[in-house]
């Protein structure tokens, strides 16, 4: 079992065990069918972890804050966001809502799948992009673990500032 097929197996575990412990209701994993209708009207392919995400694990739903966008959700907010005033660069597709007009995303166009915190809150494009982690795998692994900044467990109770790098890469996008 590969790296990717052993963190889809840990997402999907942990989604198993919330489903049971919340009694919650999860949608069901997409057909390929599918992904191949979403890429197609993205004009990108979606990087492999996260179709897994999709194909093996469910529509949405599940993971950090209110889980993953369900994917024509994603689609449609990609296509709204390229069509908005802040200039949405060519690739990165929204796949969280974490409030507040911030979006978690994800670089389809990098090689690692790179994950991107958009937040208009500063009121300039040039300040509303910050690399949160340099791979679609870290990302979830901080999930996972509890480790990464958006966990209620690595925050302890305290407000935090949240210090990420600026992602500069956008201007070439666009």
């Amino acid at each position: 079992m590969n790296e990717t097929e052993q963190l889809l197996e840990q997402v999907a575990d942990r989604v198993r065990t919330s489903v049971r412990e919340h009694g919650m209701a999860l949608p069901a994993p997409l057909g390929s069918e599918e992904t191949a209708r979403a890429e197609g009207i993205l004009g990108f392919a979606l990087p492999p972890l996260l179709a897994g995400l999709y194909l093996r694990v469910g529509d949405g739903g599940f993971g950090p804050e209110q889980g993953l966008l369900p994917l024509r959700q994603a689609v449609r907010t990609y296509g709204a966001q390229r069509e908005s005033g802040w200039r949405w660069p060519e690739g990165v597709l929204p796949i969280a809502d974490f409030g507040c007009g911030m979006f978690v995303c994800v670089d389809c166009r990098s090689e690692t799948a790179q994950v991107l915190l958009f937040d208009p809150n500063p009121g300039e494009p040039d300040l509303a992009w910050s690399i949160d982690t340099p791979s679609l795998a870290g990302w979830l692994r901080g999930w996972l673990d509890g480790t990464a900044w958006f966990c209620e467990e690595s925050r302890l109770g305290e407000e935090t500032d949240l210090e990420l790098a600026p992602w500069t890469a956008f201007r070439f996008r666009i």
